[in-house]
């Protein structure tokens, strides 16, 4: 199964200053030897925002090019806003990102690979599946 990886592992594993050798990171390194990564807009453009200096930006935005997005349609929009309002009904609260993500998802057939845990929240809602790190011996 392929895997959408959220911002939230991205970050460990690309961004200057967050731990090394993480499980995550490790599991990502991983995935991508494998070719199982999916990746969509929406998460490219959160990674790239707010970087503070534009050979940071070139460096990561150069990085990320060899993941070409999945690309969405209307559909993956309407069941992001219907997941949003079946959780929001429920007392969960989400990002329409975050939405997004568990739309294309679903719709996909794609684990979501996070670190952020109000994705345990929407599984339980929504249908998703999470992808955790494989222990390595």
């Amino acid at each position: 199964m392929n895997v959408l990886v959220d911002s939230s592992v991205w970050s460990l594993a690309i961004r200057r200053g967050a731990p090394r050798g993480t499980p995550e990171e490790r599991e990502l390194v991983e995935l991508i030897g494998e070719g199982r990564v999916a990746m969509i807009g929406p998460i490219r453009q959160e990674l790239l925002s707010g970087i503070k200096t534009s050979e940071q930006f070139r460096l990561v935005r150069d990085r990320l090019c060899s993941f070409p997005d999945l690309q969405l349609t209307h559909d993956d929009f309407e069941d992001a806003a219907a997941g949003f309002n079946k959780c929001r009904g429920r007392g969960i609260q989400g990002s329409n990102t975050d939405f997004l993500i568990c739309a294309v998802a679903a719709r996909r057939e794609l684990a979501v690979f996070t670190t952020d845990a109000d994705f345990g929240h929407y599984g339980r809602n929504l249908h998703i599946k999470l992808h955790r790190p494989r222990r390595t011996a």
